[in-house]
């Protein structure tokens, strides 16, 4: 029986979700020693309106919650994250250090802000398959940023553009359309130039090959080879996402043994969308759940 910890991208975040981290002073102390005073205030409302403390948020709940489970007996085989939530994936895969992580992650917030401080984001839309999201976007500047599911498409681009297409979705049927609680135009070519200078700043990293299996949810594809897991993670915020791909590729695949998938917190989106994808055995967001449930799960799982 295998174990899949996922991780969850921006629009999950909520202010204070770093104070009830298990182990948190220990993690924290972590993230002190390479962000300094900035630590202290990253979960603050004011700071959770920039890109740079959000991104870290989702990075360090995700690291310590799996390391807690970890702790407990509940080491993953597979690793996978939306978005920012592949770092903490490539992290706890063992392919990327955490000090590392961090340096990264908090200029990729910084590149993605600085080249749309206002007046992009990201809106999803539910309800309606892609080819039909596609015909209501002709003659709009908007782009296609995430293949959560089926029916789950979010779209990137300018705020005016995408509540063009946002009414035009709800005409048509969809159950909705939603702007969600992200600042930039991520997972589409207006990101290609931030992309191109965070996979420089790579270049002065040394990633590993990762211990359990990475599986990237830009491609769909489990990837082991460390030069592949850097371009993955630099150039994430300007490609497709293809959630669901890497979800059905899981339950078909090599892994279709996996039977236990624990979301990391913040929020349940991703154990949603696993389910949506064939996911045949439990799925559940931590959450909502203890260590213990997840422990007595993968017993249960494992006879």
């Amino acid at each position: 029986m295998k174990i899949l910890f996922t991780f969850p991208g921006q629009g999950t975040q909520r202010p204070g979700m770093l104070q009830q981290l298990p182990d948190g002073e220990a993690v924290l102390s972590e993230v002190r020693a390479v962000l300094g005073d900035e630590t202290d205030q990253l979960d603050t409302p004011d700071a959770l309106k920039h890109t740079r403390a959000v991104q870290l948020c989702l990075l360090i709940a995700g690291v310590a919650w799996a390391r807690a489970l970890i702790q407990n007996g509940l080491k993953p085989d597979i690793t996978s994250g939306l978005s920012i939530g592949a770092y903490p994936a490539a992290a706890v895969a063992g392919a990327l250090r955490f000090d590392d992580a961090l340096r990264l992650v908090a200029l990729r917030g910084d590149l993605m802000e600085q080249a749309y401080p206002h007046g992009y984001g990201l809106t999803a839309i539910m309800g309606l398959t892609l080819d039909r999201v596609e015909a209501l976007m002709a003659g709009t500047e908007t782009y296609i940023a995430n293949l959560n599911a089926e029916t789950q498409i979010v779209i990137a681009g300018r705020d005016e553009e995408m509540a063009k297409v946002a009414q035009r979705a709800l005409d048509a049927g969809a159950s909705r359309a939603a702007r969600l609680a992200v600042s930039v135009p991520s997972h589409c070519a207006l990101l290609d130039k931030p992309a191109a200078e965070l996979a420089d700043a790579f270049r002065s990293v040394t990633l590993s090959r990762p211990g359990c299996t990475y599986l990237s949810g830009s491609t769909g594809r489990a990837l082991w080879e460390p030069q592949k897991i850097a371009d993955d993670l630099a150039f994430n915020m300007a490609r497709t996402v293809h959630w669901q791909d890497a979800m059905v590729a899981l339950v078909g695949g090599d892994h279709r043994d996996a039977r236990l998938a624990l979301e990391m917190p913040p929020g349940s989106v991703l154990t949603g969308l696993t389910h949506q994808a064939g996911w045949q055995g439990e799925a559940i967001c931590m959450e909502r759940n203890s260590i213990e449930v997840a422990r007595h799960l993968a017993n249960r799982l494992s006879r």
